[in-house]
């Protein structure tokens, strides 16, 4: 079982960065301003691992195979849903700006 795990946080990761670099062109490095702190390609690959790790507590793959789908779908899905709230996020500035 510890090997599924870190099996399945290896390939969500991976596939959170390979969705960074999609998205962006680069790897773009964590780094502080004065408000906050941006996690760059960390938060993707953050967000996929975790979401890997989810799907396959909640599965159990009796394979590496099913492992391998299964990490790799939770990373997409992760990026996915990353994306999602950054436009949600987005569209609610641009309301609130316009009602202004």
């Amino acid at each position: 079982m510890l090997a599924d795990i870190i099996f399945s946080l290896v390939i969500g990761g991976t596939v959170g960065i390979v969705g960074h670099v999609r998205k962006h062109g680069k790897m773009i490095m964590p780094r502080r301003t004065k408000k906050f702190i941006y996690l760059g390609f960390l938060e993707e690959m953050l967000l996929g691992a975790i979401a890997a790790l989810l799907i396959v507590f909640y599965t159990a793959p009796n394979s590496y195979v099913e492992n391998i789908i299964f990490s790799l779908i939770a990373g997409i899905a992760g990026d996915a849903a990353l994306s999602s709230y950054k436009l949600i996020k987005q569209n609610n500035a641009e309301k609130s700006k316009s009602k202004s």
